[in-house]
C-alpha cells in the first residue's frame, strides 16, 4: 500500500513553488548544505553520508555539511529537517528505520512523516550481517544452541529501539524459537563497543560498521541476512544456509527535504545524489562495505518510503517496541 500525501499538502506544495522566486531557484546552492544524519558517528547511516559528501560538495559546487542528530530512532534529526525552511540547504539522510518510527511513536511522533518531507533520492540498499564477539559463539547454530541452552541469560544490541536492525534481531530468535533481551542504544557505534566487550551475544549491523572490527580480529561474523552469500564474505553462510530458514533484510537511505521545497531544487538535488552514486570512487568504496547504490527519480524515493511504512508497522506491533 502507499501512503498518498494528500490534496491539501499537494496544493500547499504548489502554492510554496509558485510564490518561489525564479532567481532563488537558478541560483541555488549559494551557501552550504546540511545534510542532517539522524544517527551518530560512526554507524551505517554516517558511513554512507561520509562516503557520498565530498563528491556532492564537488557537484554542487558547495560545501555539503554533515551534521549528526541521533536520538529517538532518528526522530530527532528528522523532525528538525522536516520544520526546517524549505529552501534546499537542510537536507535527511533518511535511514530505513525513519520509515518505522510512525507506527513506534504514533501522535508523540512530532511531525507528519507523509506530508512534512518527500522524497528527493533512494541512495543505498545494505544487507545485514549478524556478528558476535571474537572469543564468542562461532557459528550461527552455536549462538542458537547458547541461547537454548541458557534462556533469559544473554541480550543482544542495536541501533535504536524499534529501528529495523532491532527488528532483524527480533525476527530472528523468533524464527529460531529462541529469546534474548533487546539492548538499544543511540546508534550503532555504542552498541558495537558493548558486544566486542562480551556483554550481549550478538548484534544484527551493516558490514560498512562492522569492518574495521572484522578486520581486526575483535569481531566474528556468523551469518549474513540475504538471499545469497556476499561476495565480499565469500565463506559466511546466509541465515537460510545455517538454520533453513529464509531470511533476508536490508538496511536503505533515502534523501529527503521538506515538502514544499521548489521542484528545481528537488530535481538539481536528486541529479547531484545520482551522479555522485555512478563515480568509481563511490561505488568501489561502497562494494567494499556491501552497500549497493540506487538510482531513482523523487518519485520513486518517496514511494519507496512510504511502501516501507505500511510493511513494517504490524511487525513492530508484534515486536512490542516502545518508544524510547
Amino acid at each position: 500500500m502507499t501512503i498518498g500525501i494528500g490534496r491539501r499538502a499537494a496544493v500547499f506544495g504548489g502554492a510554496a513553488f509558485a510564490a518561489w522566486p525564479a532567481a532563488a531557484q537558478t541560483s541555488y546552492p549559494d551557501r552550504p548544505i546540511r545534510l542532517v544524519v539522524p544517527a551518530g558517528a560512526g554507524g551505517p547511516t554516517d558511513v554512507v553520508a561520509r562516503i557520498l559528501q565530498p563528491h556532492l560538495s564537488q557537484i554542487l559546487g558547495q560545501t555539503v555539511v554533515i551534521e549528526n542528530k541521533a536520538g529517538a530512532s532518528g526522530n530527532i534529526g528528522a523532525a528538525m529537517v522536516a520544520g526546517s525552511a524549505p529552501d534546499g540547504y537542510t537536507i535527511l539522510m533518511a535511514p530505513s528505520t525513519n520509515a518505522l518510527t510512525p507506527a513506534l511513536y504514533g501522535k508523540a511522533l512530532g511531525y507528519d512523516v507523509v506530508n512534512a518531507v518527500t522524497g528527493v533520492a533512494y541512495v543505498a540498499s545494505v544487507p545485514l550481517i549478524v556478528v558476535a564477539p571474537a572469543d564468542g559463539p562461532k557459528t550461527l547454530p552455536d549462538l542458537i544452541a547458547l541461547l537454548k541452552k541458557e534462556p533469559g541469560k544473554h541480550s543482544y544490541a542495536s541501533s535504536g529501539n524499534g529501528g529495523i536492525i532491532h527488528l532483524a534481531g527480533f525476527l530472528l530468535l523468533e524464527k529460531a524459537g529462541v529469546d534474548a533481551l533487546h539492548v538499544p542504544y543511540r546508534g550503532s557505534a555504542p552498541g558495537m563497543i558493548d558486544t566486542i566487550a562480551g556483554r550481549h551475544a550478538f548484534q544484527v549491523d551493516t558490514l560498512g560498521s562492522s569492518k574495521g572490527f572484522l578486520d581486526g580480529g575483535k569481531l566474528r561474523v556468523l551469518a549474513v541476512m540475504a538471499d545469497k552469500r556476499l561476495s565480499q564474505l565469500p565463506n559466511v553462510p546466509t541465515v537460510e544456509e545455517a538454520l533453513g530458514f529464509k531470511m533476508a533484510i536490508n538496511t536503505w537511505y533515502v534523501i529527503q527535504a521538506p515538502s514544499a521545497t521548489p521542484r528545481p531544487i528537488i530535481e538539481k538535488l536528486n541529479a547531484a545524489f545520482n551522479q555522485a552514486l555512478k563515480n568509481p570512487d563511490v561505488a568501489k568504496r561502497m562494494a567494499e562495505l556491501a552497500i549497493e547504490p540506487m538510482q531513482s527519480t523523487p518519485e520513486q524515493a518517496k514511494k519507496y518510503f512510504d511502501d516501507q511504512m505500511a510493511f513494517w508497522e504490524p511487525i513492530i506491533r508484534k515486536s512490542g517496541a516502545k518508544p524510547e
